[in-house]
């Protein structure tokens, strides 16, 4: 029997119990307008019940399944264990605590149409609406992480490798996420320098973002691990 479907969505959390159910409930509803056959994973790590609610919502929606562990594991992780898992025609994965609405999709599921292979969201482009910025030193620490990222790895045509808003086609997912290996924050990157490596068309679109306040990043350890990280993608 074959049960692809147009969509897989992909939820990456880490203690997001505090969000996970509006931003579900806000996915399920545009999906379903939008009258796509569509699967939801939830790749959550974490202890706060994260877990066990998208458990609970799945018992009563077979669209809706999570995955994950106690530990945690890395959000590159979470996402490639979910594409491995996945059954749509496009793959993409959205950040749990909704800083880009999923009604974003309606200008990312276009341009599959014409052709390219990954659609991202962008917060660095002039169609880009930012509602709510970051904290200056964060955008500060943010503007010279790009300058070393992009003198690495070459990606200088890509202006925002971060935002949590990245769709494939089915093959090139499951390509890009066999060979992709960062587990932490830096697996993005990874992923867009294995694309551009293999010659994928790739379009970038400005999407809605707002900042929540909660970063989990640990400024000083944390960034030391995505500095390395980044190094062992080049070389």
């Amino acid at each position: 029997m074959n049960d692809q479907v147009d969509l897989t969505l992909i939820l990456p959390a880490y203690n997001e119990v505090k969000s996970i159910g509006q931003t579900l409930a806000e996915a399920r509803a545009y999906l379903d307008r939008q009258g796509l056959t569509y699967e939801i994973i939830v790749s959550a790590d974490g202890t706060d019940g994260t877990r066990e609610l998208v458990g609970d919502l799945a018992a009563t929606d077979s669209r809706l399944r999570v995955i994950g562990s106690p530990e945690r594991k890395g959000k590159g992780h979470g996402v490639r264990q979910a594409v491995f898992l996945a059954k749509g025609e496009i793959i993409g994965f959205v950040d749990a605590d909704n800083k880009t609405p999923v009604t974003e999709l309606k200008k990312v599921l276009p341009c599959f149409g014409q052709g390219y292979d990954i659609v991202i969201g962008s917060r660095g482009l002039k169609t880009a609406q930012i509602i709510q910025r970051q904290p200056f030193y964060r955008r500060l620490g943010a503007f010279g992480f790009r300058l070393f990222m992009w003198g690495v790895t070459g990606l200088w045509s890509i202006c925002d490798t971060q935002c949590g808003f990245k769709f494939f086609k089915r093959d090139v997912a499951l390509d890009l996420f066999q060979r992709q290996k960062i587990d932490g924050y830096m697996f993005d990157v990874e992923i867009l320098y294995l694309a551009q490596q293999a010659n994928y068309r790739l379009k970038q679109v400005g999407v809605a973002w707002k900042d929540d306040g909660d970063s989990r990043l640990v400024l000083v350890g944390g960034n030391i691990r995505n500095f390395l990280d980044v190094l062992k993608i080049r070389f």
